[in-house]
């Protein structure tokens, strides 16, 4: 039973529920649904899909994901970057709107929840750690800031061209904004200030519900004096039907690079937003490869009644939150809403201006923007700036997926450079005590001639050995002929593989010529199984091995053998 509420979660809660917390999944499913559906509309636009797609996107895959979550307050359904991602993978292979570009967005969601669902089962959720925060932050803020400046067309009712690259984007607003709507521009602006002034007296007031609802007014009472205002119209009622999306795989395969884009930014979303709401509160805990199983699923089970790709919401997810969700229950309820939008009032937003969907999507993605981070960032770590203004500027200019390709090659590189370049170190004795430091940041330390202590702060592998090397002779080479031992303070190596044990034999090997010492101490156990697997004890002895550096020191020194017997006989059973 212990496993199959792990591989079901809501077993784990739903057996449990008390009528106590019913109350705060109500309220807060009743607000995310307010929210979710003229947000699903919206988001639907700029997919390039039509209006009910984005109802349909939010009614499956909630329920799955409350189901198979391992968050119980995480919103699942369309969001923008999403949906600009779609857009700007599938305009290539259809013409938007049309049957097939339809046909090809639900295959879409089909191609990555499966590869979600894979990824979960061979339990490989780790691969998305390779992007790490900076190219989170550049790729997400670049991609809200695109997702805005592709929605004032909307907003202000001019047909500019819409890209994922936004140097085309402004070159056309530039040449062609001064064709904007003036009523189309009011209605937008008005309702753009009418958010923005209610989500800063209090973010659970529903401002969206509160734009479409002025909007509609507007537009069926003064409608003969807005006529030039584009609308949404007829939205069809009822429920999405029960289909399989036709596979083609030659079409599959073109698809991959945009459902890969998908399936790492929605899985990175879903995480990030379910950590931040996780350590909020001590009932549950995220488990990556689950979320990735509940995506999965979501997003197949959602293409077979008509889903394109769904993944969490930010700002939903926090409204859950803030509002008392406490389970999958408030999904439940939020789908509910849309189940019944779906059956009985899409008809009331056939006068929904688009300007207003506009005036959503462009206030929730401009918050995405991230300055404190990158200012944050400069101040803190100059490398990681560079590398966020990297992704930031390769995705606003070359597109959305070479931006996220940029960003995880920029990501690796510093990875290998780092791990290739690590910290090493002489150390010191501090005074009138047992400790030895770092003699760069502890200036009356004791160096002394004859020992040179150093510390090298990594693994010890193929693409760092010679750079120990290397920096191992510089620190010898400045003690002269005077340098009669060597310790390396091992503790912060937590692995060597083949090539560094051999870099480390040849080195002993040529000190030993040269009638230096070399001892080791703080040699974590599976570092020394692998120093005697590779059989390092054929030229130095077991009691080379010490548990501190202020032990080696004093042994070469007193020849403390007693204790350095003891000690010698423990790591050598251990070993055994």
């Amino acid at each position: 039973m212990k496993t199959l509420k792990r591989l079901i979660p809501i077993l784990d809660w739903l057996p449990n529920y008390k009528a106590t917390q019913f109350r705060g999944d109500f309220i807060a499913g009743i607000t995310v649904g307010i929210i979710l559906i003229p947000q699903g509309i919206a988001y639907a636009l700029i997919a390039g899909l039509p209006p009910i797609y984005g109802l349909y996107c939010a009614l499956v895959p909630q329920v799955i994901y409350a189901i198979f979550g391992s968050s119980r307050q995480v919103s699942i359904g369309p969001v923008a970057m999403d949906s600009l991602i779609v857009a700007t993978g599938v305009s290539t292979l259809a013409l938007t709107g049309s049957d097939s570009y339809i046909a090809i967005t639900i295959l879409l969601a089909l191609i990555v929840g499966a590869i979600q669902f894979l990824l979960g089962i061979f339990q490989l959720g780790f691969v998305v750690n390779f992007l790490s925060k900076p190219v989170i932050t550049g790729f997400t803020s670049a991609v809200a800031l695109t997702i805005g400046i592709n929605q004032f067309r909307n907003l202000l009712g001019v047909d500019f061209i819409q890209s994922d690259q936004i140097q085309h984007v402004l070159e056309d607003i530039w040449y062609n904004i001064i064709d904007f709507n003036s009523h189309t521009t009011i209605i937008g602006l008005i309702s753009v200030l009418i958010i923005v002034v209610f989500k800063r007296i209090n973010k659970r007031i529903p401002n969206a519900l509160i734009v479409v609802v002025f909007g509609i007014l507007i537009m069926r009472n003064f409608g003969s004096d807005f006529d030039d205002v584009d609308i949404v119209k007829d939205i069809p009622s009822g429920l999405p039907s029960f289909s399989f999306p036709e596979l083609d795989f030659d079409l599959i395969r073109e698809l991959l690079p945009i459902a890969l884009t998908l399936v790492m930014v929605g899985y990175l979303e879903t995480i990030t937003i379910g950590k931040s709401l996780e350590a909020k509160q001590d009932e549950y805990r995220i488990r990556p490869n689950q979320e990735l199983v509940a995506l999965g699923l979501s997003n197949m089970v959602g293409s077979l009644f008509k889903a394109y790709p769904s993944t969490s919401s930010f700002s939903r997810s926090a409204i859950n939150q803030e509002s008392g969700g406490t389970t999958g229950m408030s999904s439940l309820i939020s789908a509910l809403m849309v189940l019944i939008t779906l059956l009985f009032l899409t008809p009331l937003f056939y006068h929904l201006p688009k300007t207003v969907l506009a005036a959503i999507i462009i206030v929730a993605v401009f918050g995405l923007v991230n300055f404190k981070e990158a200012i944050f960032l400069w101040k803190a770590n100059n490398l990681d700036f560079w590398l966020l203004i990297a992704t930031f500027v390769s995705t606003l200019f070359f597109g959305i997926e070479y931006g996220i390709v940029i960003g995880v090659g920029l990501s690796l590189i510093i990875l290998i450079f780092r791990t290739s370049r690590p910290y090493i170190v002489e150390l010191g004795k501090v005074p009138n005590s047992n400790f030895y430091r770092n003699k760069e940041r502890f200036s009356d330390v004791i160096i002394e001639d004859e020992v040179l202590v150093f510390r090298f702060d990594a693994q010890l592998f193929y693409a760092n050995s010679s750079y120990f090397r290397d920096n191992l002779d510089l620190l010898a080479s400045a003690k002269g002929d005077k340098l009669k031992l060597i310790v390396l303070d091992a503790e912060s190596i937590n692995r060597i593989d083949s090539t560094g044990l051999e870099t480390l034999k040849e080195r002993i090997r040529y000190y030993q010529k040269r009638n230096v010492l070399f001892y080791f101490a703080g040699v974590k156990g599976p570092v020394r199984d692998s120093l005697f697997r590779g059989k390092i004890l054929e030229i130095i002895d077991i009691n080379h091995f010490f548990m501190r550096v202020n032990g080696a020191v004093n042994y070469y020194k007193t020849g403390d053998r007693e204790n350095q017997k003891k000690y010698a006989n423990y790591i050598h059973q251990a070993y055994e």
